[in-house]
Formats: C-alpha cells, structure tokens, sequence
C-alpha cells in the first residue's frame, strides 16, 4: 500500500515538474518573471497581415453563400407564381422565370453593373466598371463577390413583373422588359440609393443626403412594384376576370400549395437577403435575419386575423402576401431597428398588405395576377417610411423629421423614375413586337416558347410533339 502511495507522488511530482516547465518555456525568460515581451515587429505584422486575409476570407464566404441564398429566391418567385396561375399556363409562367435570370445575368454583367457602381458621375449614374473590369480591392475587398450578389439582387427586382403580367403578355415581350430593368431602370435608381458600396468615396444622389434603405424595400421591391403596375395598366386585364355587371370573378390558381412552398423559399433566402447585406460577418448579422424573421411572422399572423374578422375572402393568398409584406417592410430598416420594432413594422405591414389587396384588385379593377403591387409596392414604401419611424435615433443619418424628409424623398423618386421608364419601354414594346397574345392562345393557355398569333396553342403543340 505504502509503495502505490509512493508511486502515485511520484508520478504527480513529475507531471507536475513537467507542465511547469512547459510553461516557463512557453513564456520565456520574461514570462517567467511574469512579464509577456513585445512580439519582433515583423512577427507582429505577419501576424495582422494574417488576421486580415482570414477576416476577409470568411466575409467573403459569407457573402457568397447570402448570394446563393439570394439567388434561390427564384425558385421561391417561381413557386409563389405558378402555383397562383391557371394550369394551362404554369409552363410559361416557370419559363419567365427561368429567362428573366439568364438575360438579367448577361445584360447587368455587361452594363447595369457599371451603370450602378461605377465611379459616380455627378450622383445621378456610374460610368466604368463594365464587363470583366470588377476591381478586386472594390467594396472592402469584395470584388467579384459584390458583384455576384448584386447579380442576385438585380435578377429579384426583374423578376417581380413576371407574376403580376401573368397569363397574357408575349414571353418575348416580358424579356426584352427584363433586359431594360437589369442594364439601366434598376441600376440608376440603384446609383441614387447605393452607389457608394462600391466605390466608398462615391457621392450618389440620395445616399449622399443620408437616405437609408439597408437591403432593398426601395431599390428592388419598390421598383419592381412600379413596373409591375405600369405593365398592368398597359397590357390589361385577363379575358373572363370581369363579368358583364363589371364585378370580379375568381380564375382558380393551377396550386396554392406551389405558392406556400414558394413563399416559404423566399423566407429562406430572405435571411441571405438582409443578412448578407452587412457585406460582412459580424455581431449585427444574427440581430438582423432575427428581426427579419420576426416581421416575416408578424406579418403572416397579422395579415391571416385581418383577413379572417375584417377582410372576407382570399385568405391563403392575403396571408401569404402578408408574410411576404412583412418581410419586404423589414427589408430597409432591419438593421436600426429592435425585434419588438420588426414585429410592430411585420404587423403593420399586414394590414397595408390586405387594405391595398382589396383596393387595387377589386376597386381598382388593375389585374395583379398574384398580387405583387400591394406586397413589394405598398409594404415596400412601408419599409423604407418605417427606417424613420422605428429606427433607433443613434443609427440613422439625420433627426427624426429630417430622416422622414429624405425618406420620403427617395420613394417619390423612385417611383418617378421607374415609372416613367417602365411607361416608355412598355409603350415601345407595345407598338413595336406587342406586348399582348392573341386572344387565341390566351384562350386556349400559352405555350412554353412563342407561336404566331393566330396559330392555336394546340396545333404548336401537336407540331412540336411531331418535331
């Protein structure tokens, strides 16, 4: 017994004697005297050298894949609009798009890039930075990383006039539109709002008076929302939606199912949205996708109770459109407010949404296929009012009243911009190549690809199937 006790000390005093010199030997003479010495100074720099590259290694990372998440977001806007769609037209509905993201990729990788940030002329525009010349050193150190997330952003902004002109408008029409959004509507008002991301000594026109919209309440979903309003107006209503008296007959949806699925992408790439907005991984990035979560919930809740007591009729497609409202509101403001603050402005925005559903649907009589107007549109100014209204007041750029000027500012011009721009490119391709279909081949569903107007929709079919 006595030799296991003498053991075991034994054994202690050894390890013992050895942590204790590793220690010593760990610290250095200086350590030992319980002084740390200074690091050589090019030690000292390798080391923050080192530091920096793994910061902005892991910053990119985190941007590529809010980028990626961005980019799904058209499978969400695919699914939310061919499950509000009649079935004979899910086929050309999912093709729009599909060809929305091809032609916007091409065309904003050749200008609307450069157009949106490039060096700033006079605030209004940016000139450079077109094609392949993306500065590495450009946005923090981003480089092709901005640039591939912006892609995504522009590709979002396109695609919401797709689902509103559903079920009418000429497939070739609707690309040639999404081409003139991604190289130069959406990349000037995008200038205004955002053109000293990249270039940070840039002076655009809002930012530059202090106008916030942190992630795109304006920029994309406000200005998708006036295209899609300017397409509406132009292209008309659906043949059948108004019956003689000129009350409005429901076109059932090919599967709401499509659309819950759809929006709950969104919801998922929304959290790449918002958070990959920071451009950075950092403290602000979980309280930002948890405020945005927050809105989108509050919404979905508050716009379902609205419908339920206050509102008869459409429920699924209001509480949808209220989640996706909520979502849009916290858009410009998720990263100035508090999460009670992105409930309140989810809430609210569930209201707008439902209030404005009824009013341009049905007073209105504008044929909004899956209600794109009231959720990026009306929740969209909501948003960006709310930066003001909710913002905590050492976050934003000016007082109070101040802030709500230059806030409601940037709505006026937006709305000026693209809509005027959208009214000149849907008048040209309304003369030029159409923007209708035959009656025809509305009658009969739309094809996946362009047949001559007069040609029936089955007879392309049976000449497709022989090919």
């Amino acid at each position: 017994m006595k030799s296991a006790i003498l053991l075991h000390r034994t054994w202690a005093s050894w390890l013992a004697t050895i942590l204790g010199t590793h220690v010593l030997l760990l610290a250095g003479p200086a350590g030992a005297l319980g002084a740390t010495p200074p690091l050589p100074q090019a030690v000292a720099e390798a080391l923050s050298k080192q530091q920096a590259e793994t910061t902005s290694s892991i910053n990119m990372l985190w941007v590529i894949i809010a980028a990626a998440l961005v980019f799904f977001m058209q499978a969400g806007f695919l699914g939310v609009e061919v499950g509000g769609v009649r079935t004979k037209n899910v086929l050309i509905t999912a093709m729009k798009n599909c060809g929305d993201w091809m032609v916007v990729s091409l065309l904003f990788f050749v200008a609307g890039f450069g157009v949106m940030f490039g060096p700033s002329v006079g605030g209004l525009f940016g000139f450079g930075n077109f094609a392949s010349n993306v500065p590495a050193d450009g946005a923090g150190g981003l480089g092709w990383t901005f640039a591939l997330y912006q892609v995504a952003f522009a590709g979002t902004a396109a695609t919401i006039v797709s689902g509103s002109m559903a079920e009418r408008t000429k497939f070739v029409a609707y690309l040639l539109f999404a081409m003139a959004m991604g190289s130069f509507i959406y990349p000037v008002f995008g200038h205004w709002a955002w053109g000293n991301l990249f270039h940070t000594d840039a002076k655009p026109l809002l930012a530059s008076m202090g106008y916030i919209d942190f992630a795109g309440s304006s920029v994309v979903h406000l200005t998708g929302a006036v295209a899609s309003l300017v397409g509406v107006k132009l292209v008309g209503p659906r043949l059948g939606l108004y019956r003689s008296d000129g009350t409005r007959q429901r076109m059932d949806p090919s599967g709401l199912a499509w659309s819950c699925l759809g929006t709950f992408i969104l919801w998922f790439g929304w959290w790449g949205f918002n958070g990959g907005s920071t451009l950075a991984l950092n403290a602000s990035v979980a309280e930002i996708i948890v405020n945005t979560n927050l809105a989108g919930a509050a919404g979905g809740v508050g716009a379902f109770l609205h419908a339920r007591f206050f509102s008869k009729g459409n429920i699924v497609e209001k509480t949808l459109g209220g989640a996706l409202g909520g979502l849009v509101a916290i858009t410009a403001n998720c990263h100035v407010v508090s999460p009670w603050a992105a409930i309140a402005i989810g809430l609210i925005a569930a209201v707008l949404h439902n209030l404005s559903y009824q009013f341009i649907l049905v007073r209105l009589k504008l044929d909004d296929v899956i209600g794109a107007i009231p959720v990026h549109g009306v929740c969209g100014v909501w948003g960006v009012l709310a930066v003001a209204l909710f913002g905590k007041a050492e976050l934003l750029a000016k007082p109070f009243w101040q802030q709500l000027g230059v806030q409601a500012f940037g709505i006026v011009l937006c709305v000026t911009w693209v809509g005027s721009m959208s009214l000149a490119v849907f008048w040209l391709l309304k003369v030029t190549v159409g923007l209708r279909v035959s009656a025809m081949k509305e009658i009969q569903g739309l094809a996946a690809y362009e047949a001559a107007d007069d040609e029936p929709a089955s007879s392309a079919s049976k000449t497709s199937a022989a090919a």
